[in-house]
């Protein structure tokens, strides 16, 4: 991996476009056509601004992206779809585009999808990390068994508070709770196929933003840096479970127990003695 550092967003969007539009060019020369994938966010705007301005084969790019929420219309101001449009389709014509489409049956689209996303690995990928650490709308800890190109995901809170934060959406209860996603193991293949014009396949990741957006901590140590995640695993956990208490039973324990002890069969006697064991300690 190669890791640019910038002055600025506009000098690093600038150079994303530029190795984007150079790796276009030697795709189209190679192979007649360049599949790229997209994603979207605020921290994409200086790389669209800049991209859509540069001399590349648009004629001969097919266009693909990572996510969109469930149910929402392509006119809705916070879509993807409508921000791929504005940002990228209308001004530069690819050749093709096949969209994230959350409306009428989600599952015959992401099958059409699918079968598109599969049918020639990707030459280019731009992909930005979100404030909580997730790659496209895959929220850690991520679902790294699943063979689908796409999945329907529950938005976590943090997550939630990005969208409206970047102006998206006027509460965090307008912020739809559920979204498609492009899977990290999809993604992650594309890394891993073989047969294109590159031994290892180039994501431009958005680095600048992870310390800006507390989702990594960085370790210089001689001329190498080393990132870690901010949060450790018990407290995401932690935090997590917070959040799920909160969406589903109004932050009640009692409430969420009471689901099982409504059925004598859901609870072992083991598992009583384990809640029992577990209570005790409090009580000490």
């Amino acid at each position: 991996m190669r890791v640019y550092i910038d002055a600025n967003a506009e000098l690093m969007g600038k150079r994303a476009a530029e190795e984007t539009v150079k790796q276009i060019k030697e795709a189209v020369e190679k192979r007649g056509e360049c599949r790229l994938l997209l994603s979207t966010g605020a921290s994409q705007f200086e790389m669209f601004d800049a991209l859509v301005t540069m001399d590349a084969p648009w004629d001969q790019v097919v266009m693909f992206h990572l996510d969109e929420y469930v149910g929402m219309s392509a006119t809705h101001n916070a879509s993807f779809r409508k921000y791929l449009t504005e940002r990228f389709i209308d001004k530069v014509h690819p050749k093709a585009y096949f969209f994230v489409n959350g409306e009428g049956d989600v599952e015959e689209n992401l099958h059409q999808l699918t079968k598109e996303v599969r049918r020639a690995p990707m030459d280019v990928a731009l992909i930005g990390i979100g404030e909580n650490g997730h790659i496209a709308f895959n929220d850690p800890p991520a679902d790294f068994d699943t063979e689908e190109a796409y999945m329907v995901v529950e938005l976590e809170e943090r997550c939630k508070k990005q969208q409206m934060g970047e102006g998206w959406f006027a509460t965090i209860d307008d912020v739809p709770d559920r979204a498609i996603t492009m899977t990290v193991n999809q993604i992650m293949e594309e890394l891993r196929k073989k047969g294109t014009i590159w031994a290892n396949r180039t994501i431009l990741v958005f680095l600048n933003n992870l310390e800006k957006k507390e989702a990594v901590s960085k370790q210089k140590q001689k001329i190498t840096y080393y990132y870690y995640p901010i949060i450790a695993k018990k407290d995401f956990v932690k935090n997590e479970s917070k959040d799920f208490l909160k969406k589903y039973f109004s932050g009640s324990l009692k409430g969420f127990l009471s689901m099982f002890t409504d059925d004598d069969n859901s609870i072992t006697e083991e598992e009583w003695k384990e809640l029992r064991d577990w209570v005790d300690k409090f009580d000490k």
